[in-house]
């Protein structure tokens, strides 16, 4: 097995995320603050493994209002778990060039609760930086029910629905960096 290691570059990468308001609009946010790795098999691909450790603090929504109510023990608690992390189980579907499309299964952590979920990929591709080091990218969505994690405080519209679907997408640029 020829595996190597790659470090996700934070200030060429987002994690963000986007849920509708009011049954309405949709409000995204993004976590500012996060790390992760990628351990590639070169020979196979589908036995790599990526993990990924977001600050739950870093939560920004552009509305400091918002941000403090979901970083409080209604949503991710973030005094008592101030870590949400995705941890890989599998790969399907192998990426041997730019726009390949796979799927990312692992368990994701929200809330001391771990579940697995899926991500759909695409692989952007890679290159030499002006450094001359090697970086790849890597796009991913997905969709959750934030319920299933403790996630379920609402509020009940007067004309009916609910303040916050339940329904959150996920969405991920990966620009990672090969560590020699």
């Amino acid at each position: 097995m020829a595996e190597s290691v790659w470090e996700i570059d934070p200030a060429h990468s987002t994690v963000e995320f986007a849920v509708k308001h009011m049954m309405f609009t949709t409000v995204r946010g993004r976590f500012k603050d996060f790390k992760g790795t990628v351990r590639a098999d070169e020979s196979n691909p589908d036995r790599s493994s990526v993990e990924v450790v977001i600050q739950a603090a870093s939560l920004d929504s552009g509305s400091p209002d918002r941000d403090g109510h979901l970083r409080s023990a209604d949503f991710l608690d973030v005094e008592h778990h101030p870590t949400i992390t995705f941890r890989s189980k599998r790969i399907e579907g192998a990426m041997a060039k730019e726009g390949d499309a796979f799927r990312l299964v692992g368990d994701l952590s929200i809330r001391g609760t771990s579940l697995e979920m899926t991500l759909d990929c695409v692989y952007e591709g890679q290159g030499t930086d002006p450094w001359g080091g090697r970086r790849a990218g890597a796009r991913a969505t997905g969709e959750i029910d934030r319920r299933q994690w403790g996630l379920e405080w609402n509020q009940v519209l007067e004309a009916g629905g609910v303040l916050v679907a339940n329904k959150v997408k996920i969405e991920v640029e990966v620009q990672a960096v090969k560590k020699s």
